[in-house]
């Protein structure tokens, strides 16, 4: 299983001896995993996965591709590429519920005969005004490695943003490290922006990192303001290189945890490049039940502390676990697309001490499988002694069968959602599916192809562009028109 499928294996990265990739030209890393491969049903019927939420490889792949460079394929994980773009999947169907799943099925773009199976998961979003207050402790690396425009004092604007949309019954504290943990402002009611926002300008850079340290000092400051029914969580703002202070990672695995069980939750901000360190950034926002994002414009400081402020910081659903039965009698093999760092045991899935990813408010979560309908040709030739599975042996009205297991924020029991993945009858050409499946479908061949996976083989930039086009529509964000100018990018560079 990968590294950082679940935060209690952030102390196994050394041991387990996975050696941090390097990006050429920069020390920046990213931990290796490999794609997922095809499984054959009769064999291995059953998938189970953790959702994610965080945004970390879109951002990150953006910059580069923008700055003319192709990321290594080990930076891009292709569903964080999907999921940072939002989907209308609906609002669920009952008041209570804390999201809505639809499941769709098209017709495969890049290997006929194929089919994709398009699961969508979206929570209501809410509007700052109805958040609950806000215990928000902002965890700043000041050391030296952050002086430089794309770090601290991009950090500074875009805190600048989380500060000016803060109520009066908010409050907001700063705690910095460089080489010692200091406490640049206590607590302090939103209602006094003005001097929020000048501890934040007085910050500069220098000195060593000791995130430990600060990570301590930070907790011990939302502790102290604690709000029982509010949203008490410290988001650290870094480009990931602890360097010091870090010498025992599973000491520090237990106090995030402990926080987190007493209802602390960490999120993390990544900056810069150079020596970004995104295991580090993946790991300590897993254990935080928190998301991670990557913060490389202003544009994007506004879209997560802004545009996003629910989902970023009030969750709404935690330990939200994917898993789907195959039916053998339909499907002969299958492939996820992404979501390699996040695979689960199939016993995990009823397992409520496993941690899991968190949803926030508004956030929508996309997972695609790759699935072979009995009789088509796939990636494995049948065995010369295979026993046929019978229409009498399983539904053949389904694909397969749809499982979702989530807690409410406050609860330790888990709650299951089940849907049926209907088969044919339910199965159309990807042209004529909604906007929302086809773009969320040339996002996952985008992010393949990066990648330089041989699935993709069928499918050159321009189909991918074509498929984007198509899905892109009324787009008032402009993020998908982004997205379609990184395809000619991309493209691009491969022709050089």
């Amino acid at each position: 299983m990968p590294a950082l499928a679940r935060p209690a294996e952030l102390s196994l990265i050394r041991d387990r001896g996975h050696a941090p990739h390097l990006v050429p030209a920069s020390k920046d890393r990213f931990p290796g995993f490999d794609a997922n491969k095809v499984q054959i049903v009769a064999e291995d019927p059953v998938s189970t996965f953790s959702i994610d939420v965080d945004t970390t490889s879109y951002a990150f792949t953006r910059r580069l591709l923008e700055m003319g460079e192709r990321p290594e394929p080990d930076a891009i994980r292709v569903e964080e590429l999907i999921n940072y773009f939002d989907y209308d999947y609906g609002a669920p169907d009952q008041a209570d519920a804390p999201f809505a799943s639809t499941v769709t099925v098209t017709h495969s773009p890049w290997k006929s005969g194929n089919r994709l199976v398009h699961i969508g998961i979206k929570s209501p979003r809410l509007h700052t005004e109805t958040l609950p207050p806000a215990n928000l402790v902002l965890l700043i690396d000041t050391s030296g490695s952050m002086n430089t425009p794309d770090k601290l004092p991009l950090l500074k604007r875009a805190f600048a943003l989380l500060v000016n949309a803060m109520r009066a019954d908010d409050t907001i504290s700063i705690v910095t490290y460089a080489g010692s943990a200091g406490i640049a402002l206590e607590p302090t009611p939103g209602s006094q922006k003005a001097k929020i926002l000048a501890a934040l300008e007085a910050l500069e850079p220098g000195g060593s990192t000791a995130g430990s340290k600060g990570i301590e000092s930070a907790y011990r400051l939302a502790g102290q303001d604690f709000r029982k029914d509010g949203i008490n969580r410290v988001l650290l703002a870094t480009d990931g290189d602890f360097n010091v202070g870090i010498s025992e990672p599973e000491a520090l695995e237990r106090l995030i945890e402990q926080k987190r069980g007493e209802g602390i939750s960490l999120s993390v901000l990544g900056f810069g490049r150079g020596n970004y360190n995104d295991r580090v950034m993946q790991a300590l926002a897993q254990a935080g039940n928190g998301n991670a994002s990557y913060i490389d414009s202003y544009s994007e400081a506004r879209k997560v502390l802004v545009e996003e402020m629910g989902g970023t910081l009030m969750t709404v659903a935690r330990d939200v676990k994917v898993q789907v039965d195959f039916n053998p009698a339909t499907v002969s093999e299958y492939r996820l697309i992404g979501y390699e760092t996040r695979l689960l045991d199939r016993e995990d899935f009823n397992n409520d001490a496993v941690d899991a990813g968190d949803i926030g408010a508004g956030h929508s979560v996309t997972a695609i499988y790759e699935i072979t309908p009995k009789g088509a040709d796939g990636a494995n030739d049948p065995l010369r002694y295979e026993h046929p599975v019978t229409a009498a042996s399983g539904n053949i009205d389904e694909y397969g069968f749809l499982k979702i297991r989530y807690k409410a924020p406050d609860g330790d029991v888990s709650e299951l959602i089940e849907t049926p993945i209907l088969a044919e009858a339910q199965s159309a050409p990807l042209d004529d599916a909604n906007e929302d499946t086809r773009f969320a479908v040339a996002v996952a061949a985008f992010g393949q192809k990066l990648r330089n996976s041989s699935y993709l083989a069928g499918m050159d930039w321009a189909d991918i562009r074509n498929l984007a086009v198509a899905g892109r529509g009324a787009d008032e964000s402009g993020r998908r028109a982004e997205f379609i100018r990184l395809i000619d990018i991309a493209s691009g560079l491969d022709n050089l």
